[in-house]
């Protein structure tokens, strides 16, 4: 079995990913009922809601399970596209700097330690 190993830059970059990704499912609510005409109840469900899950994630990033919490998120964030079309792109883009930055912290904190 694999072990995961959390690193102080693993979670300094994943806050960061989850972070700007809650500015941004927190401002699709008005662009999903304004632009898109989706219902309030479901479009401040989907965007706050999502919103909340980051900044949740973001502070389960200690723990090795933080990450797959992130990793859901990421996945819920593409998923918002069927609500607003543009999310679609907009949580590609968020998942692919979601894997970069644990790739990236881990590789740079691998050479910095030895």
């Amino acid at each position: 079995m694999m072990s995961f190993e959390v690193t102080p830059g693993m979670r300094r970059l994943g806050a960061s990913v989850l972070g700007m990704e809650a500015i941004v499912a927190g401002l699709i609510t008005p662009v999903a009922i304004m632009v898109d005409g989706v219902r309030p109840a479901l479009a401040v469900t989907a965007g706050i809601g999502l919103a909340v899950l980051c900044v949740i994630s973001a502070g389960l990033l200690k723990w090795p399970f933080g990450y797959i919490a992130g990793s859901v998120v990421q996945v819920l964030a593409v998923c918002t596209g069927f609500l607003v079309p543009t999310m679609f792109f907009l949580g590609g883009i968020f998942t692919a700097l979601w894997i970069t930055a644990i790739f990236v912290a881990r590789r740079v904190e691998g050479v910095t330690s030895r």
